[in-house]
Parts: C-alpha cells; sequence; structure tokens
C-alpha cells in the first residue's frame, strides 16, 4: 500500500486522540488493528483504501482465523476497520465503506466453571461451631442447596425461610419470585443459624443474614467469607458466590436431566440460558448410552 494511504492511519489515530478522546490502550489496539489490515492489503496487490472490497474484508477475517485469532479478536479487527471507513467516509477519501456488512465468527459461549461433587463436600464440611461459623455455614450451605444468585441471599429476609416447609421466597432479576427447595443439611444449618442470629441481630433487623454489627449483610462481606473458607478448607480452585450457582445446576441436571425443571429454580426467563448447563463429559453420556439405549443393551447380552 502507498505511504500517502497509510499516512490515513496516523490522521485516523489523531483523530480518536484529540477528537474523540479515546484513551490509549484504546488506540494503540486500532493502530495494531489497521496495521494488519494494511499488510493484508499490500499482499493482495492493492494500493488504496478505496480497493478494498467486503470481499477483500471477509478474505482478511478469514486469514486472521485460520492464523489462530480468536473470534472477538476478529470481532475487534472488524470493529476497528468499520471505524475507519467511516472516518474515510467522513474525509471524503472513499466512496463506500467496505466493512459494513461483514461479520466475525461468533464467540463462542464460556461454559461457566464448578466444582465437582467431591470437592464441594469438602468445601462445606466446615468445623466449629462459634455463631459466626454457624452463619456461613448456612450461607454456603444455602447457596450449594438451592442455587441462589449473591444479592438473592444478602436480600433474604426472616420471613423469606421456611424451615418447617423446607423452601425459602427469592426475589430474583426483574423482581420475581420464585420459591425453591432447601435440602436436608442446609435445613439444619439454618435453624441452629437462627437459633443464634438474636445474639448478632439489631433490634428490628428484618435481614436473614447478619453482620457482627447486626446489620444486614453486604455483597463484598459474603464474598470474603467464601474465599476465606475455600482457603482455610483448601481448595485448589477460585471460589467464589456464584460458584455454587454453577454447581448446583451443573450437578443436579446430570443427575435429574431436567432441563426445564433446574431452569425453574434457577429462575431462568429463557431456557437458553439454561442450556449452557447441559456440557456433560463424554465419559457421563457414553455411561448413559450404555443403560439406556436399545442397540447398547443388546450388545451386552450378546
Amino acid at each position: 500500500m502507498d505511504t500517502a494511504e497509510k499516512e490515513w492511519i496516523d490522521q485516523f489515530i489523531r483523530h480518536l486522540q484529540f477528537e474523540r478522546r479515546l484513551s490509549a490502550q484504546t488506540c494503540k489496539h486500532y493502530g495494531r488493528d489497521l496495521a494488519a489490515l494494511s499488510g493484508y492489503a499490500t499482499q493482495q496487490g492493492l494500493s488504496h483504501w478505496r480497493d478494498l472490497d467486503h470481499q477483500h474484508l471477509r478474505s482478511f477475517t478469514s486469514h486472521g482465523f485460520r492464523n489462530g485469532l480468536s473470534a472477538r479478536s476478529l470481532q475487534r479487527r472488524l470493529s476497528a476497520a468499520r471505524t475507519f471507513y467511516r472516518y474515510l467516509l467522513r474525509e471524503k477519501h472513499v466512496r463506500v465503506n467496505p466493512a459494513a456488512d461483514v461479520k466475525a465468527p461468533k464467540s463462542g459461549k464460556r461454559l461457566p466453571a464448578n466444582i465437582d461433587a467431591d470437592r464441594m463436600a469438602h468445601l462445606l464440611n466446615i468445623k466449629g461451631d462459634g455463631i459466626i461459623i454457624q452463619r456461613d455455614r448456612a450461607i454456603l450451605e444455602l447457596f450449594y442447596s438451592s442455587g441462589l444468585r449473591l444479592a438473592e441471599l444478602t436480600d433474604l429476609n426472616m420471613g423469606d425461610v421456611d424451615i418447617a416447609d423446607a423452601t425459602v421466597r427469592v426475589t430474583g432479576k426483574g423482581n420475581k419470585d420464585r420459591i425453591v427447595p432447601v435440602g436436608r443439611i442446609a435445613r439444619q444449618s439454618l435453624g441452629l443459624w437462627l437459633t443464634m442470629r438474636p445474639e448478632m441481630a439489631a433490634d428490628g433487623e428484618a435481614a436473614l443474614f447478619v453482620s457482627n454489627r447486626g446489620s444486614r449483610l453486604s455483597k463484598r462481606s459474603v464474598q470474603a467469607r467464601v474465599e476465606y473458607w475455600a482457603k482455610k478448607q483448601g481448595l485448589d480452585v477460585r471460589v467464589y458466590p456464584h460458584l455454587f450457582r454453577h454447581s448446583f445446576a451443573s450437578h443436579l441436571l446430570e443427575s435429574s436431566h431436567d432441563l426445564r425443571g433446574v431452569q425453574e429454580l434457577l429462575g431462568h426467563t429463557n431456557i437458553s440460558t439454561t442450556q449452557i448447563y447441559t456440557h456433560l463429559d463424554f465419559q457421563h453420556l457414553a455411561q448413559i448410552y450404555d443403560q439406556t439405549h436399545p442397540r447398547a443393551r443388546s450388545k451386552n447380552k450378546d
């Protein structure tokens, strides 16, 4: 590509810096992505920015994909190209934006992390009888038993838990209420905490879980206690409140194979949100196949 054409990149970067006041890091990314596009154009024998069409941009994207660039990186490259060409259109240096309708591959959904049932059991096997220990044990057990979000747990009030009915009323996203079951061990831990809670809670405090100051326990405090117990119990992975929800959903789905049921328990509006938990490993799928598929059973009988 001609030197004069490459200078348009420098002009564009100055436009980002001084007119749009973007950060130095963002400008650096734009410059790097446009330098890659300029290099590709040179390889294709193109001398001017107006020579590139949408097919060149698609080929440029495919070339990056074959060379191992992630979908996210390709999306950023195309975004840089589209913004650059809008600037060239404004400056009347080109007549069309060849990147306008070119799409990068979609980024794959990141599978949520979870920890296996054995390590979860080890984490929850907290020793001791103090009031703080009992409160924390009840928090962790309820997280895993009922798949609550952090905000859902800290927002719980005394009247939301029904130990006798083994349920908890949760207010989720969009202020939507749902009733979820509470497991046996979580009920035991909650019951013990409720007997101790009056020693810690301030008069008139409605919150189910309170701090040593007597007021509602904050989200940050819960996060800190989860991190503390993960370290105390010697877990070798990062543990955070939402990990309990992911583990709850994954373990329940592996056992029940009831996607709709798990959707209801998690409070997901769309089942597509819940489907991310269907990443059962191949060994587990193979076992299900061997146990349930008619052809597999017939083969085993031969």
